[in-house]
């Protein structure tokens, strides 16, 4: 899956105006420390199969997803993909990797054509000790990213194809995580059935299920969540009561 060609990080460009506009943690900073820090930003262009993370690299900026979709993974020993989360637009991902500058303990790879932009550590780190909006931003991810994976280890246990479906389209609308996605998601059924673990063709049953219980909305390129409660809370008594 790997393309061919020179790595992402040889590939840095400085953001454009637009890509800049959807970094959402630049918004709570003050004049002096937006113009501080905005010479650090890069950004690139990933194809698919790029990795901008891999296991046991050092790490050297903090990473987001202005545009496209990315997956946080690793392998077990036995050398089965574990998939951890899907990465939308708008998410910024390893605060904690960062924060305690240890090496990489996850692949973070492109699914799609996507812009990754990034800040190197020890801005990051500048802005932790410069500005208290910045810090709310970091403490909110973090918290919000706890739940996230408390809420992926629950859907491991799931048997129920449907609910293990609602549930990881359900992480995927955060809005603190994710401000970028918005109500739509843009993805395909085989995105998401990378993402699940699921065969297409089982990603496209369940989804079909959730439509009819009025969870979500098909669309063309994408998905339109109408209750993300009731997304969160798909059981399979209550959702189809199919086994």
């Amino acid at each position: 899956m790997q393309p061919p060609g020179e790595p992402l990080h040889q590939r840095r460009r400085p953001p454009t105006p637009r890509e800049l506009d959807g970094i959402p943690w630049l918004a709570p900073l003050s004049d002096s420390e937006r113009a501080r820090v905005l010479p650090d930003i890069s950004a690139g262009d990933a194809l698919p199969g790029d990795h901008v993370c891999r296991v046991g690299r050092p790490v050297t900026y903090w990473f987001g997803v202005i545009e496209g979709l990315l997956k946080m993974s690793s392998e077990t020993a036995q050398g089965q993909t574990m998939t951890f989360a899907g990465l939308p637009s708008g998410g910024w991902f390893g605060e904690g990797t960062v924060l305690k500058r240890e090496p990489y303990r996850y692949n973070i790879q492109a699914l799609r054509r996507s812009v990754v932009a990034g800040i190197p550590v020890d801005s990051f780190h500048w802005l932790l000790d410069h500005s208290i909006g910045f810090n709310r931003f970091v403490m909110n991810q973090l918290n919000e990213r706890l739940a996230q994976f408390i809420a992926a280890r629950e859907i491991d246990r799931l048997a129920d194809p449907d609910v293990r479906v609602a549930r990881n389209l359900a992480a995927l609308f955060n809005p603190v995580l994710y401000p970028g996605v918005g109500q739509v998601l843009r993805i395909t059924q085989q995105e998401l059935a990378y993402l699940v673990g699921l065969s297409r063709q089982r990603v496209n049953e369940a989804l079909a299920a959730l439509q009819g219980a009025g969870h979500i909305r098909i669309e063309y390129g994408g998905l339109r969540v109408l209750d993300l409660e009731a997304l969160r809370s798909v059981t399979p008594v209550a959702h189809t009561g199919r086994r």
